[in-house]
């Protein structure tokens, strides 16, 4: 049956092939199944991936099924859990039978995860699913963030906003037109609103001015986490920000920081690239955000955190790079969270290539099997093995990133984040750094979810899965995050009615008894001395 096949080549072709509509329905991919029935199998199953993946890697079959990928596996599990008549293919047909050799433990993982979500029925876990993973293109709004270096949210209300109405929810907005004068007032950020998808305000005069950024709510999670509550911000010293370019968090920061009576410390910025650091200055220069220092050319890693010029960092912010798996770009491709293969994990490129000869020489020896549709197996396979290498790498770099900014000696506050839907850059990354020495010695856990500012705190997408059971391609081994070490990890997920894109942030903070305790004319007390209020 190409029906499998087809929806898998719909959603591993080129971004350049253009919407989901326009490569099912424009042929040039020369599919073999109806179009409308493909269209059907890959809208149905972006709707419940998460869920899919969670039954498919519990019921850990795909290292036993040479036939199956981890894409063509979500799309056969769908059929066979939700689909009325089932896989669409006939009994005797491989991919089916690759599924049906491990029905009884994928019905069991099926059944367990329905009654974790207290769902008596099929139809009420698809209510439930949907509301717990909205589908994957639902429409993003333009978010724009009041820069209060230089305006305060009110008189942009009046000013720029004066004509909007502004009691409308996020969902309204973003299923609203260009032209529509509305907007909603963010509940997790302050200052930060939601317009149409494409509402253009680049013509305005307040972002001319650098009064208004358009920047993603997800992205202004970090900086408002590192910042803490009131209570916790008259321990801030100095900050720096390993990863700035183009600037958005960064001036993010120097706001809060600006509005905390902090500005006298200063923002250190780090950006390697000259080109991104010529965007980092002119950003900072634009928003007002005199407290960064620019540190053009500079490498994170090669910052010493022994450095005097960096002996009061208190406050470090991490978004290193990424695979950028949760940005949502403007074509309706949905982007599926995909079961963890563990045949790629334990060999990245020659196991995998290996299996691969084998099997079309195998094939040639009369096994069954279609000689065109296993050549796309194959391909399949390297692809998602030379993802996970890359997953590997980025892990590797993204854990070296928070170890050094661990080292920093006066550090008290770090936050980590990615705009990453992996697990491999996210909670894997966590479960790395808490069993560390570095981390066990210097005194360092998790920011807990009550320890949170009240936005984020009450944000209700936290982490999903451990190392052990989701994490691909880990050449370590950590024990898995407790339940509470999760609920400290935050999560967004791409397309969601809240309208972001999908990010991770985990803040990680030092207990008092590590912490270093100053002594210079700028003492805490001092420092938490604001004056009198009327």
């Amino acid at each position: 049956m190409s029906l499998y096949y087809d929806a898998a080549t719909v959603l591993t072709a080129d971004v350049r092939e253009g919407s989901l509509k326009s490569r099912i329905y424009g042929n040039k991919l020369e599919l073999k199944s109806k179009p409308p029935h493909v269209y059907a199998l890959v809208s149905e199953t972006a709707k419940y991936d998460h869920f899919l993946k969670e039954v498919i890697d519990n019921a850990a079959f795909l290292s036993h099924e040479p036939k199956l990928t981890p894409i063509l596996s979500l799309l056969l599990v769908h059929d066979y859990l939700f689909s009325k008549n089932g896989i669409a293919a006939s009994s005797s047909h491989p991919l089916r039978q690759a599924i049906e050799r491990h029905k009884a433990r994928v019905q069991a993982e099926f059944t367990k995860a329905r009654l974790r979500r207290k769902c008596a029925t099929v139809e009420d876990l698809k209510k439930n699913l949907l509301g717990e993973y909205p589908p994957s293109h639902s429409s993003q709004p333009r978010w724009v963030r009041i820069n209060t270096l230089k305006t305060t949210l009110e008189e942009q209300i009046a000013e720029t906003f004066g004509e909007y109405k502004t009691d409308l929810t996020v969902r309204e907005v973003g299923e609203s037109l260009a032209s529509a004068k509305v907007l909603a007032m963010d509940k997790n950020i302050p200052g930060l609103l939601a317009l149409p998808p494409e509402a253009d305000l680049t013509k305005t005069q307040a972002y001319k001015d650098g009064k208004i950024i358009l920047q993603d709510k997800a992205s202004c999670f970090p900086a408002y986490l590192l910042m803490g509550e009131e209570d916790d911000r008259a321990l801030i010293k100095d900050c720096l920000d390993s990863c700035a370019a183009p600037g958005n968090k960064t001036s993010h920061l120097a706001a809060l920081l600006a509005r905390a009576n902090r500005a006298k410390h200063t923002i250190f910025a780090c950006e390697r690239d000259p080109q991104r650091s010529r965007t980092l200055m002119n950003m900072m220069a634009k928003s007002g955000a005199d407290s960064v220092t620019v540190l053009a050319g500079k490498d994170f890693l090669t910052v010493n955190p022994h450095d005097p010029q960096y002996e009061k960092v208190t406050h470090l912010l991490l978004d290193p790079s990424c695979s950028g798996s949760g940005i949502i770009g403007r074509e309706d491709v949905p982007s599926l969270a995909l079961p963890l293969d563990r045949r790629a994990q334990r060999s990245p490129t020659g196991d995998v290539e290996r299996h691969s000869k084998k099997r079309k020489r195998g094939e040639a020896e009369g096994q069954t099997g279609n000689a065109a549709e296993d050549v796309d197996l194959v391909e399949e396979t390297k692809d998602i093995a030379s993802d996970q290498t890359r997953l590997r790498k980025l892990s590797a770099l993204q854990t070296k990133i928070v170890e050094h900014a661990l080292s920093f000696p006066a550090a008290r506050r770090v936050t980590y984040s990615t705009c990453s839907v992996h697990v491999e850059e996210n909670e894997a990354v966590v479960s790395r750094i808490l069993a560390s020495n570095h981390a066990k010695t210097q005194g360092w856990r998790v920011l807990r979810r009550e320890e949170q500012p009240a936005g984020l705190r009450e944000w209700k997408h936290r982490g999903g899965s451990t190392p052990e059971t989701t994490a691909s391609g880990m050449a370590f081994e950590t024990p898995p995050l407790s339940r509470q070490d999760l609920e400290a990890c935050i999560r967004c997920h791409p397309g969601h009615d809240e309208g972001t894109m999908g990010f991770f942030l985990c803040g990680f903070v030092r207990s008092a008894s590590h912490e270093i305790q100053y002594s210079d004319d700028t003492t805490e007390s001092d420092d938490g001395w604001e004056g009198f209020s009327d």
